[in-house]
């Protein structure tokens, strides 16, 4: 019993490194598709296409170890789960599908350039804001009888999952603006400092409300967070988040490189640290827990192996292609 209880956190723990890790790399050009538009000319927007055209493809890869890790070490979870969030989870596949195809066919055709730049900042938008639903109706909490769904086909949409969309919306956009100053040079880098201090006080805005509202999604939350002596460990998070946010102002301020990105990044690192301290050990929140959903012991241990293969190979792989591809990104060059 204790080996299976120790398969199932570690599991848990790698499929939570899987989405976050996703959430990093997907999530900043994501965000450059969200704040296409506000880039008028064509050169503009050829360089910000530029910038991630090496990379981005890749990215995708994290988002099918965490959904197919999910499916084998946590099936009955799968199971409850999906009937829950079909409509968000179709849309921000369909988004995903439109942005892939948009970043393509861009480059093959001058005649309907403007359509495919359309189809790119929708399918960003439309599956950034799916998955910060998804993420809002799983924190919210969903109706489950015996081991099956119980709730409704609506029971995703509500006032608390249109908050967190909007959040990671914003949160993608700053991503996105901060890779821009990483990545770019003259005035197309000056508008990304100009967009990131706009998105940072968004973005401040939107974790100070879902931060607020989730403790009155339920009493669990409210006690893990405020409870004593509990809120000596969970007030850091918050105290940490105003101490990058204080330095992400000053590095933005000293028009810096590469701190804006990496400080963009912790803060993601702290939300995403307070959405565990809320759900934890819950794979759906206050009704099944990570060992009541995992897979048998052998499963488990099986699947590792070859976790504990391939991870480091993608893991290097991904590293030397970002280093391969490092610097500012030439405006007369391209990777097309």
């Amino acid at each position: 019993m204790t080996i299976a209880y120790d398969l199932a956190t570690i599991w848990a723990f790698i499929i939570a490194f899987a989405v976050f890790v996703y959430v990093v790399m997907d999530g900043f050009d994501l965000g450059l598709g969200i704040l296409f538009p506000l880039f008028r000319t064509k050169r503009d927007r050829d360089v910000v296409m530029n910038s991630v055209a090496p990379v981005w493809d890749g990215n995708e890869t994290w988002l099918v170890l965490g959904g197919g890790g999910l499916f084998a070490a946590f099936p009955l979870a799968y199971a409850v789960l999906m009937p829950a969030l079909y409509t968000p989870i179709i849309a921000m596949l369909l988004g995903l599908v439109f942005r892939g195809v948009a970043f393509e066919f861009r480059w093959r055709t001058l005649r309907e350039r403007n359509r495919w730049d359309l189809a790119f900042f929708l399918g960003s938008l439309v599956a950034t804001l799916a998955q910060g639903v998804a993420l809002g109706a799983l924190l919210q909490g969903i109706h489950v009888e015996g081991r099956a769904y119980a709730g409704g086909w609506w029971d995703w949409l509500t006032p608390f999952s249109l908050l967190t969309g909007v959040a990671l919306v914003i949160g993608y956009a700053l991503l996105g603006a901060t890779w821009l100053v990483m990545k770019t040079t003259g005035d197309l880098r000056e508008q990304a400092y100009r967009l990131s201090r706009w998105l940072l006080l968004g973005l401040l805005v939107a974790i100070v409300a879902v931060s607020a509202a989730t403790p009155f999604l339920s009493y669990d939350y409210s006690q893990r967070w405020f409870d004593w002596p509990n809120v000596l460990a969970t007030a850091q998070v918050p105290l940490a988040v105003a101490i990058v946010t204080a330095l992400l102002l000053r590095a933005l301020a000293q028009k810096r490189d590469y701190q804006p990105f990496l400080l963009t990044l912790c803060l993601f690192l702290l939300s995403y640290a307070g959405l565990g301290i809320s759900i934890w050990p819950y794979v759906v929140p206050r009704s099944i827990t990570i060992w009541q959903a995992a897979a048998p012991e052998n499963s488990q241990l099986f699947m590792l192996v070859g976790v504990a293969i391939l991870v480091p190979i993608i893991l290097i792989y991904t590293a030397w292609a970002y280093w391969v591809f490092r610097g500012k990104v030439d405006p007369e060059s391209g990777y097309h």
